[in-house]
């Protein structure tokens, strides 16, 4: 139960831990200072995650890593859209 608890409270910081970014983007209209790289490499991670998660059929793994999917791809719209030449 302990180690659960562990799992679910360490899910929950790394899931939510780029939306001050996703909220800074939207704010400022400005994706110049996001690493396009730690974006992809972040959500590809995340992706394999998930899939780790449904093998072990692990649902801390698994909603985690969903949760921070969709921020992540959130942070991706934003990049781009963000980044186009004015």
């Amino acid at each position: 139960m302990f180690w659960q608890l562990i799992g679910v409270v360490a899910a929950c910081l790394t899931s939510f831990a780029y939306i001050p970014q996703v909220i800074k983007m939207s704010i400022t209209k400005s994706a110049k200072d996001v690493s396009l790289i730690t974006l992809l490499q972040l959500s590809l991670g995340s992706g394999f995650w998930i899939a780790y998660g449904i093998h072990r059929q692990d649902y801390i793994i698994i909603l985690a890593n969903v949760v921070t999917f969709l921020t992540l791809v959130s942070a991706l719209f934003l990049y781009y859209k963000y980044m186009r030449p004015a």
